[in-house]
């Protein structure tokens, strides 16, 4: 019998994803998680948080293959630290970490850019955590989710008038693409950094909220606004771009006609 494999974040965007392609592929899964949940159909939850490393022992004890899908937009390198920690005593064999686009291209050395921009910085060093640990390891870096893109949307909505970062440009590609790599990756042997993940087109970010807007039916006025600090120049240089990797198939309209219902037009 082959042992379990443990998904950290299985509850997310992105772990509750991978979760179920696992299962379908005959695999076993233990998934960690700060909540508890009801196990069965070959699925177990064990309760841990990885900001503090409560619970992550007993989470890793047998488990030969960890596929880290807990993130957040701080902390991510404590938490990648706290997990490698516990794998190594426990033995694993694999430890597969996805990561995002640009976390080794874009600069956080300002107030400003870590106020902003902290969650590239923070990802970067996770995956040195990763790298560094001794443990054989996978990394993919993914771009935007286009779930990610919808909640920035609809947080922009709520305003009469949406400031929209001059020259920013976004690649959103979809969770379940991005889930089945991860899942295809943790089935097989450790690669190091792998070739990114990314959606199938490049967007003006003006582009993303207008298709939003249209999409729900909704009516905005859009004000470019020109961002200082050396991250967002590295954002108008599309260094959170892979425009050679556009491998996803998802397009931000298809997502958007799923998940946006049409409505009568609102102000």
């Amino acid at each position: 019998m082959t042992s379990p494999i443990l998904v950290t974040g299985g509850t997310g965007t992105l772990g509750r994803l991978v979760v179920p392609r696992l299962r379908e592929a005959g695999r076993h899964v233990r998934v960690l998680s700060r909540h508890g949940h009801e196990s069965g159909d070959g699925v177990d939850f064990m309760v841990g948080d990885l900001a503090t490393g409560a619970g992550v022992h007993p989470a890793v004890a047998g488990v030969e293959t960890i596929v880290h899908c807990a993130g957040s937009t701080k902390g991510d390198e404590d938490k990648a630290r706290n997990l490698v920690r516990a794998a190594s005593r426990a033995g694993v064999r694999h430890l597969v970490y996805v990561s995002v686009v640009g976390a080794d291209r874009i600069p956080v050395d300002s107030g400003i850019d870590r106020a902003m921009f902290g969650y590239f910085a923070s990802k970067r060093a996770a995956e040195e955590a990763v790298a560094d640990s001794g443990l054989p390891w996978t990394t993919l870096r993914a771009t935007q989710f286009h779930d990610l893109m919808l909640t920035v949307a609809r947080q922009l909505a709520k305003l009469p008038v949406i400031p929209v970062p001059a020259g920013f440009r976004f690649q959103p590609v979809d969770a379940g693409e991005v889930a089945a790599r991860l899942v295809e990756l943790s089935l097989g042997r450790p690669a190091g950094l792998v070739p990114d993940v990314a959606g199938p087109r490049v967007y003006e970010m003006a582009e993303l909220i207008r298709e939003y807007l249209r999409a729900s039916n909704r009516r905005r006025l859009l004000l470019p606004v020109r961002l200082p600090g050396g991250a967002a120049r590295a954002f108008r240089a599309g260094a959170n771009l892979a425009p050679e990797r556009a491998v996803g198939h998802r397009t931000w309209e298809d997502f958007l006609a799923e998940r946006c219902r049409r409505a009568p037009v609102r102000a």
